[in-house]
């Protein structure tokens, strides 16, 4: 940069030298005819500059899907398990979910019931405290959950069944024990799925045998929303923790791993506008529970079997 007393001139560029080729063809009378074609030739690049042209490119191409296509988000808690498991990297695909008028050629859709998406955590108006925690803070914390209900639907949860609009959501129920908080869930039981539960939710053995004794699981303290009979409305316009009122819709999620899970049924609804999108892929997955002493433990500890798996 010149100092603002110094005098800069623009130099003109070398006028541009043109180069002439001829292309000859035949007539069927035998005559001939010329095709000429002017080759513009300016100046010769030199390879730091195309090198320069080249980072510039991928560097403008790479922002630009970051901030409206996808979106790299790493897993840090379980409450996913084991959909999603602590150490998973994610692909979020930030274009299907856009604002904005939908186009039929374009992959955008309206967010549906089932839908695992990622948000900014809205903050929790009933535990203020635990929002000043730094892994905690909303509007910059991003969670993963599960679309549960809709704006219109009424959620209401009893027992391990989620009841939307009266009807009982067809999950497919897992019995799982947590034996750390990096690991994923140990299965205990797995019934056969049966036709219409189109995704896995996990419960520990004491809830799933209380339910079936028709006794009271006990809902955490931490939730209040849609349990203890109280089922939620789901409305179009809500308030973050803050009081700030969010139009456009707003929705009910919770986390697969049920009973391990601060969700809507502890902070709220999600707004629409807090929405970054939906997770598509594991494009990486590392072990945390295992031991990090050397690099090669970073390809003895990344779980490849999840690289590339559809997040559903």
């Amino acid at each position: 940069m010149t100092g603002m007393n110094d005098s800069v001139t623009t130099e003109k560029p070398p006028a541009e030298k043109t180069s002439t080729f001829s292309a000859r063809s035949v007539r069927p009378n035998g005559r001939e005819d010329e095709a000429k074609v002017e080759e513009q030739v300016g100046p010769p690049k030199t390879v730091v500059r195309e090198y320069f042209e080249s980072a510039v490119v991928t560097v403008i191409m790479a922002l630009f899907g970051m901030t409206f296509i996808v979106q790299a988000v790493k897993v840090p808690t379980a409450s996913m398990e084991n959909t999603i498991t602590v150490g998973d990297h994610l692909l979020v695909n930030k274009f299907v979910f856009a604002p904005g008028p939908t186009f039929p050629i374009l992959p955008q859709r309206e967010i549906k019931r089932g839908d695992i998406i990622v948000f900014k955590y809205p903050g929790n108006p009933n535990n203020p405290e635990r929002d000043r925690e730094e892994d905690n803070i909303p509007f910059k914390v991003n969670y993963v959950k599960r679309v549960i209900g809709v704006p219109g639907d009424t959620v209401e949860v009893k027992g391990t069944k989620v009841y939307v609009n009266g009807a009982a959501l067809p999950e497919h129920i897992i019995v799982a024990q947590s034996t750390s908080d990096k690991a994923p869930l140990q299965i205990v039981e797995d019934t056969a799925r049966q036709p219409g539960e189109l995704y896995n939710v996990y419960y520990f053995p004491r809830t799933v045998t209380n339910a079936r004794q028709g006794q009271d699981v006990g809902a955490s303290p931490d939730f209040h929303y849609a349990v203890n009979g109280k089922p939620a409305k789901i409305p179009e316009t809500c308030q973050d923790s803050t009081g700030q009122v969010h139009t456009g819709g707003c929705y009910f999620v919770m986390g697969d791993d049920r009973d391990n899970s601060l969700d809507s049924r502890a902070w709220g609804f999600v707004p629409r506008d807090l929405i970054i999108g939906r997770a598509m892929f594991v494009y990486w997955s590392y072990d945390e529970t295992k031991p990090f002493s050397s690099p090669l433990d970073f390809f003895a500890n990344s779980r490849w079997s999840r690289t590339g798996t559809m997040v559903r």
